[in-house]
């Protein structure tokens, strides 16, 4: 029986990378692959679905036994993965460069470059990899990976629609004075926050003095956090921008629900699944062209060039709220976006990029 096992340091079932490690899990399964998962570390809610990897039984005598490592930060786990002599396969979902946190978070910093060797490292020891998105995949062949495919991350980006927090949706409702933004993500200095709030103050001044903003989202970096806190407090914007930290599947559906835009500035994606989660519950989308959102978004955003000043930021906003056709446009494309990277559409990706790589070593 062909098995294909799964390895990452953490589980967690609301965080993108462990959602597809049970979406990869359920796909493998179904068509008769054996898969369990293995994990140092995992929370409450998804703790019947995973083992320590201390308990993994290394396949190396089995023909038909893998094991895929799941990459994203430097860990323990994946030097353990590298001492295995089973046939390895990595799933890779970016290491955000370690500049962005030198700063504001060290040990960050620490892991994100202990993140970056240990992709290097294990590139001469895996059979093949799969990337979330052509952007991973490049990183993947620059380290030494070939061959490579692109998997797109496997989340159900519609899992919020319809479940709302009713009460928070009417308390938003009932203090609406004009555009609110939204945008979902941790507080990371990568996320660029900042110049989110940036490019929100100048639509303000230039265009809505009534708009809000909302970063949803927990912490990162709790002095970037602070950072923040900080520049909305000297910018006077305390009243129209609400940090949330945290929020529940409901609470983020009232967040999407109420609100009117979806704006990332952000300099480093990998993918950016809550593009897409924005598009699922009918929110434009508007975002600077950089690293993997223009490939995450296709047709289904208005783009602004990664390099262009802020206000162009601002008045891309405004031409999107204030021109019906064109919002309309963006919700339509978005919805057919969502399609093309829906569960099971990225489970045949998957399942024909497994099927070409077990041939390929048969």
């Amino acid at each position: 029986m062909t098995r294909v096992d799964q390895l990452l340091p953490r589980l967690a079932g609301r965080d993108a990378v462990g959602a597809h490690t049970l979406a990869v899990q359920d796909a493998l399964r179904a068509t008769g692959i054996e898969s369990d998962v293995f994990a140092a570390e995992w929370d409450a809610d998804v703790a019947g679905r995973v083992r320590t990897f201390d308990e993994y039984s290394d396949y190396s005598d089995a023909d038909d036994a893998w094991l895929m490592y799941h990459a994203s930060v430097g860990s323990h786990v994946g030097g353990w993965f590298a001492e295995r002599t089973v046939r390895k396969l990595v799933d890779y979902h970016n290491v955000t460069p370690h500049e962005f946190f030198d700063a504001w978070a060290p040990e960050i910093s620490g892991l994100l470059v202990s993140g970056r060797h240990q992709l290097e490292d294990l590139a001469p020891l895996a059979r093949a990899g799969l990337a979330d998105s052509h952007f991973n995949e490049l990183d993947m062949r620059t380290a030494g990976f070939a061959p490579t495919a692109v998997v797109p991350i496997m989340v159900d980006v519609r899992r919020s629609v319809g479940v709302v927090d009713e009460q928070l949706l009417d308390g938003l409702g009932a203090t609406k004075r004009g555009a609110d933004w939204v945008f979902v993500g941790r507080v990371a200095p990568n996320k660029a926050q900042h110049e989110l709030i940036k490019a929100f103050a100048l639509y303000r001044h230039s265009f809505d003095p009534g708009a809000r903003l909302w970063v949803v989202g927990g912490e990162s970096s709790a002095l970037y956090r602070a950072a923040l806190d900080r520049f909305v407090t000297d910018l006077d914007l305390a009243n129209a921008v609400v940090l949330t930290g945290s929020v529940s599947d409901a609470e983020l559906g009232a967040y999407y629900e109420a609100a009117d835009m979806f704006v990332c500035v952000s300099r480093h994606e990998g993918f950016c699944v809550p593009v897409l989660e924005a598009m699922a519950h009918s929110v434009p989308v508007v975002a600077l062209a950089s690293t993997a959102v223009p490939e995450t978004v296709g047709d289904a955003a208005a783009l602004v060039p990664e390099n262009a000043p802020l206000h162009e930021v601002a008045a891309a906003v405004w031409r999107v709220a204030s021109d019906a056709p064109t919002r309309r446009a963006l919700i339509e494309a978005g919805h057919r976006r969502v399609e093309h990277f829906s569960v099971e559409r990225s489970s045949q990706v998957l399942l024909d990029a497994i099927s070409t790589i077990l041939g390929r070593n048969a």
